[in-house]
């Protein structure tokens, strides 16, 4: 018998809701219930000319195989076209679809929940049929029958691991039946100005990419820092060996990464976090160095290095340490952990008016919920697994992929605006279970321009150099 933390570290953090709600008495039958859970996705042949559309199928493919366990169905049509964004060794769409999971179809299932990505003709009308669009620094997803569709005109990657990751997010509230109102409402942002205005009726769907960051360190490889690389990524970095990122990590993967972190297959696992996301960026173009030890307060960073830091971890004390060793700026994120909260989140940058140390020296965290007295939870009690390994399995926090995805479009386009020098914002929180509640705070301590190190960005969308993924 396996003791509870082999158990935590095999156990997908998605079907854990099943086992922490009380609704399945076994490991065995949460994960047959996330068996019976399948979508399907209909492309348009137009996502042969949109890298953004591209991004947003990838990000839904990626997601979604994470947690809709019974597969993801692909309907593509004959548009077997070039990626025109870099995945892997990757040429064409059907391959990267597979590589990330999917299955491709001649047509999807009508009984799917389904997602509607482009031109598609006759868009079947289910219990559950969403559009993901975009235009710009906006993006969005609404039921089929309200008929919202943005121009999709103005490309932009973020907007595209956004609209992916409220599409899949909607879809998995629905067949968890947690949500009535998932799939029957339009939900969106303006990641260019997420505080103003309707994202359906907004005009300024923000500027033309001519430079990006090139110079950061990421703190924490795991849900979150996969998820930053994910969007940062799909970034058009004219020449990516520009690009000099620190990774930070002391943890090696283990199988339940791969549930939650969107670079992570089950090849990597046993690896070190940082050498596997080190072996990424390399594929990618990108210049790594590596840390392997926890983030605290007891080094200082180098003149050379990196001043804007991407922090990624759950760990109280590291966060509160984050202003502590030199960096200039800094923005980070955190997400929320039980069966109500997994869809929760939270973006903090910094200096702000109030320290990170303060912040996080002085918070109440509340107690996660004690789910050991569930069935599943006596049931490997009776199996011979102790009292100690029991509580430590319990306290694994609840997690799914697309929350990660969608925090991470706004701590990217947090770094991108400090690139440009627009507005900045202090706190960004919500939950996609109610996005109409997102706050937005903005930071009165960031008034002027911040260089963290550009570099170019392409001026033909979608071109990338083969040879940098090959």
């Amino acid at each position: 018998m396996l003791t509870g933390e082999e158990i935590g570290n095999e156990l997908n953090r998605s079907l854990k809701l099943a086992i922490d709600t009380g609704e399945a008495s076994s490991i065995d039958e949460a994960r047959a219930i996330f068996e019976g859970y399948k979508i399907g996705i209909r492309v348009g042949a137009d996502i042969a000319s949109s890298a953004t559309k591209q991004v947003a199928l990838l990000t839904m493919v990626n997601t979604a195989r994470r947690c809709f366990l019974g597969g993801v169905e692909v309907e593509v049509g004959k548009c077997n076209a070039n990626l025109l964004v870099p995945w892997r060794d990757c040429r064409k769409i059907d391959q990267a679809i597979i590589d990330l999971g999917g299955t491709i179809r001649d047509s999807v299932g009508g009984d799917l929940p389904t997602i509607i990505l482009g031109n598609v003709n006759d868009p079947i009308r289910n219990g559950f049929t969403l559009r993901a669009t975009f235009d710009g620094w906006i993006a969005g997803v609404a039921p089929i029958d309200d008929e919202i569709r943005l121009s999709e005109i103005q490309e932009f990657a973020p907007s595209g691991v956004l609209a992916g990751s409220l599409a899949v997010s909607e879809a998995f509230q629905h067949v968890r039946g947690s949500n009535t109102f998932a799939g029957h409402r339009a939900i969106g942002l303006s990641l260019w100005q997420p505080d103003k205005y309707s994202w359906i009726e907004h005009r300024d769907t923000g500027p033309e990419l001519e430079s990006l960051p090139s110079n950061f360190w990421l703190i924490g490889l795991g849900h979150l820092g996969q998820a930053y690389l994910w969007t940062l990524g799909f970034l058009p970095y004219e020449n990516p060996e520009t690009v000099q990122m620190v990774l930070q990590d002391y943890d090696e993967l283990v199988l339940a990464n791969d549930s939650t972190s969107l670079l992570t297959n089950r090849k990597m696992i046993g690896h070190q976090k940082t050498r596997a996301m080190a072996e990424w960026c390399v594929q990618r173009g990108f210049r790594t160095r590596i840390v392997e030890r926890r983030f605290a307060a007891n080094f200082e960073i180098e003149e050379e290095e990196p001043q804007v830091a991407l922090c990624g971890v759950d760990n109280q004390p590291a966060r509160a340490a984050l202003e502590d060793v030199g960096f200039a700026q800094i923005i980070e994120a955190g997400l929320g952990r039980g069966t109500e909260e997994y869809l929760a989140f939270q973006m903090h940058c910094f200096p702000s008016e109030r320290s990170a140390r303060d912040r996080w020296s002085t918070i109440d965290l509340a107690q996660p919920e004690d789910v050991s007295e569930k069935p599943a939870y006596q049931s490997l009690a009776e199996q011979g697994v102790d009292k100690c390994g029991l509580t430590m399995l319990a306290n694994r926090s609840v997690g799914a992929s697309f929350v990660g995805a969608f925090t991470s479009t706004l701590v990217i386009s947090e770094l991108l605006r400090m690139a440009i020098g627009a507005q900045r914002y202090a706190v960004i929180d919500g939950s996609l279970r109610s996005p109409d509640s997102f706050q937005f705070i903005r930071n009165a301590a960031l008034l002027d321009p911040f260089n963290p190190g550009v570099t170019a960005a392409s001026k033909e969308d979608g071109q990338i150099d083969r040879e940098l993924v090959a």
